[in-house]
């Protein structure tokens, strides 16, 4: 038995147990641009690298607002990023206009994942092909939320996602305890710190390719790329941060593979 036998249609077992086109949209996951996501007691930050077709086109927008109080960072298909991305507005606006209130990120998150897990259960579509951080801050305090193809949906203190992320999650995992009491000026640093191990090749993360957005108590979602970013760019200099040359490899992609829950 062959594994293209199972894989031609989302709703096919192979004889694994195994939604091999589920799979398949993970991986789409794993070849987005990395995207990070971490917060303290107040505040929520998500970081990410932005890519360019080519030298003579701008870079593609990785971060994006939904609300005042919780935006998202992808990795993955950006068109089915901005698909979804106009469907978690339009579930805050409505929300808004019937209550007059934010809604909860935790019921907007948990409805996402729904609609993930939805696709992965009728043939005429197929999964969403993109990994969701979900950053946010409501009466509950700051949150960071993770969504996979899969449907399934993960609330963290700290991850990352896409390419050679493992990286960042290392830095994260080692400084994980920490980042509590940090403040959002060092939040924001630790991000950067993060993402650097992301960056590929001899690359460096610049005000071009990285872009940070913060929510918090008393602060909007707001999104800090170009000028506005240098500044954290340069004290990241002084530190002896910015090195992505330097990243760790990736772990063998057996060991990294994320399995569907059953």
């Amino acid at each position: 038995m062959f594994r293209n036998m199972y894989d031609t249609d989302v709703t096919v077992w192979s004889p694994e147990g195994r939604l091999l086109q589920v799979e398949y949209a993970m991986e789409s996951v794993k070849q987005g641009s990395a995207c990070i996501a971490l917060r303290s007691s107040t505040h929520s930050v998500i970081g990410a690298l932005k890519r360019s077709v080519s030298e003579l086109s701008s870079h593609q927008q990785k971060i994006l607002e939904i609300d005042d109080h919780l935006g998202i960072g992808i990795a993955g298909l950006t068109a089915d990023a901005r698909t979804l991305a106009k469907w978690m507005r339009n579930e805050c606006l409505n929300h808004k206009y019937v209550y007059g209130t934010a809604l909860p990120s935790g019921r907007l998150v948990t409805d996402l994942a729904d609609r993930h897990q939805r696709t992965t259960q009728s043939y005429v579509r197929r999964p969403y092909g993109v990994g969701l951080l979900v950053a946010s801050f409501d009466k509950n305090g700051p949150h960071v939320y993770q969504t996979c193809p899969s449907g399934n949906v993960y609330e963290c203190y700290a991850t990352a996602i896409g390419a050679r992320s493992q990286s960042g999650r290392t830095y994260l995992e080692k400084y994980c305890e920490s980042f509590e009491e940090c403040s959002k000026d060092d939040l924001i640093m630790h991000a950067l710190k993060a993402l650097v191990g992301c960056v590929s090749g001899d690359g460096e993360l610049t005000s071009e390719n990285g872009s940070v957005a913060i929510v918090g108590k008393d602060q909007k979602f707001t999104l800090i790329e170009g000028e506005e970013l240098q500044p954290y760019l340069d004290r990241l200099e002084l530190e002896g941060g910015n090195n992505g040359g330097n990243a760790e490899e990736e772990e063998d992609d057996d060991g990294e593979a994320e399995e569907m829950e059953t």
